[in-house]
């Protein structure tokens, strides 16, 4: 490396993300408006920073610094990793079907339901609530709904107050 470089080099490492930031908008000719806006910081800052970063590349103005800028960006700042390898799009290959399509090869006739019990008869007494979640039940599957509903809160009364008459037996003894 000659001198140039090193000094380039130095400059580059100096530069914070902030100010890089910064003179990267500086390069597409924003104004220091448009770079706070953009940043979402204020324009005393973007100012700041830009002069800063001005003094780091030994420009006089603005414009010198985003032309320095430019230039050590393209030595300093590339890719250090493999560019991504696009696949190519797939071809297409003559169909070994006489129609074009294997219908019984693709068609998915497996099921993964719950089953109760050995034979259909023996899901009906659930079919209320295997899909209790629906809108659109008959009135007899609403009933049938509330009607358990109802079980299971008197069931649950029932053992509260079992289990309060119970505590309230061992405390009192």
């Amino acid at each position: 490396m000659t001198m140039h470089e090193d000094d380039d080099l130095a400059r580059w490492l100096r530069l914070t993300e902030k100010q890089r930031a910064c003179l990267d908008l500086l390069i597409e000719r924003k104004t220091s408006k448009e770079i706070a806006r953009i940043l979402g910081i204020s324009k005393p800052t973007v100012d700041q920073r830009i002069t800063a970063a001005r003094i780091i590349l030994g420009a006089a103005n603005r414009d010198e610094a985003a032309l320095i800028y430019a230039r050590l960006k393209q030595l300093y700042d590339r890719i250090t990793y493999d560019s991504v390898q696009v696949p190519s799009p797939p071809t297409l290959v003559p169909s070994d079907f006489p129609d074009g399509d294997p219908e019984p090869v693709l068609k998915l006739s497996d099921s993964a339901a719950p089953t109760f019990g050995a034979g259909q008869g023996s899901r009906d007494f659930f079919l209320p609530f295997r899909d209790g979640w629906r809108h659109d039940h008959s009135i007899q599957a609403r009933v049938m709904i509330m009607v358990g509903i109802l079980v299971a809160l008197v069931i649950v009364v029932f053992l509260g107050l079992g289990i309060a008459e119970a505590l309230t037996r061992l405390v009192s003894n």
